[in-house]
């Protein structure tokens, strides 16, 4: 492939639809990689165009099936290192196993290091991902770290489309500074649901603190999975009085029984960004609204190439 620019952006099968957007956001064609399986399931691995010296980033989301889209990712940067790749990022919109990042019981791996570690050892010399579930992995890593913010294109979208007497609503106290700064922006009141989890990926939301009644409410999150979290809250607050419910988060996951409970819920409306692949059961539920964050990412790309600052993309 004639390359002039000196990096070269590649994929995995995860997310070629946005591995796409991102190439024509920065007019630069993907390059070519053969992805496949042998008949017993191996990932089997080919890079088609010379790599020899050049900045390589591969884009490639740990979403479902996890293992699988994390092997092809370890298996192209390793391919990409022993092509000569000068540097070799790893982009990576959804970092998957990020949820398990500190031992919260006796005799569990601490998954995220773990993965963490895997990426280094194959090659990787700087991530660029999207809203860890926890900001802390970032110190996982002995390399770079570039974890990007959605912030600017969900605040856009809500800007326009939501009104007054707005109120952005965290799902957990964990939450509490990404509602709070997303409410700053927004000129929005602040509440919080009180969850407790009997289990993983089972939630129960008690109460709401904070005043909801007659307000349109966004529930804000990272992320939603199973939905279990997002449809419980959304019933409590529209006990409290609230108006209307809609939910916002940055990582459709949507597994499980995600999309029919989403469906059943009093939740008017899901906006989400395209950093995990919305495949056909996805698509299927008609609240759902998907916002691209290619440019972000390609923004992100070419200043991590030139050696311009990403922050900046924040401020």
């Amino acid at each position: 492939m004639d390359n002039n620019n000196g990096y070269i952006i590649f994929s995995g099968n995860a997310n070629p639809v946005l591995a796409n957007d991102i190439c024509g956001y920065l007019g630069q064609p993907l390059g070519n990689a053969t992805v496949k399986r042998f008949s017993d399931g191996e990932v089997q691995i080919e890079i088609d165009d010379n790599v020899r010296a050049k900045d390589v980033f591969v884009l490639q989301s740990t979403s479902c099936p996890v293992n699988d889209n994390l092997v092809e990712l370890l298996l192209l940067i390793d391919a990409f290192k022993r092509s000569s790749a000068k540097r070799i990022t790893a982009v990576i919109p959804y970092f998957g196993y990020a949820r398990q990042d500190k031992k919260v019981a006796p005799r569990v791996p601490i998954s995220a290091k773990l993965v963490a570690d895997l990426l280094t050892t194959a090659g990787a010399n700087r991530i660029i991902t999207m809203d860890l579930h926890a900001g802390q992995i970032q110190g996982f890593f002995n390399i770079p770290v570039d974890n990007l913010f959605a912030a600017p294109v969900l605040i856009e979208y809500m800007l326009k489309t939501f009104g007054e007497d707005l109120v952005i609503v965290s799902p957990d106290a964990g939450g509490v500074e990404r509602a709070r700064a997303f409410a700053k922006r927004l000129n929005a009141g602040l509440a919080i649901i009180d969850k407790r989890r009997s289990a993983p990926n089972q939630a129960k939301a008690m109460a709401v603190i904070g005043n909801v009644e007659k307000k349109r409410v966004v529930i804000l999150d990272d992320m939603v999975d199973t939905a279990g979290t997002l449809t419980e809250a959304a019933k409590s607050l529209m006990a409290e009085g609230a108006s209307e419910v809609h939910a916002c988060c940055t990582h459709a996951v949507l597994s499980g029984p995600a999309i029919e409970r989403i469906n059943q819920s009093q939740i008017k409306s899901l906006v989400v960004t395209d950093t995990i692949s919305m495949t056909a059961p996805k698509q299927a539920c008609d609240k759902i609204i998907t916002l691209s964050i290619a440019r972000l990412f390609g923004e992100a790309i070419i200043r991590s190439h030139t050696g311009d600052s990403v922050t900046s993309l924040f401020i």
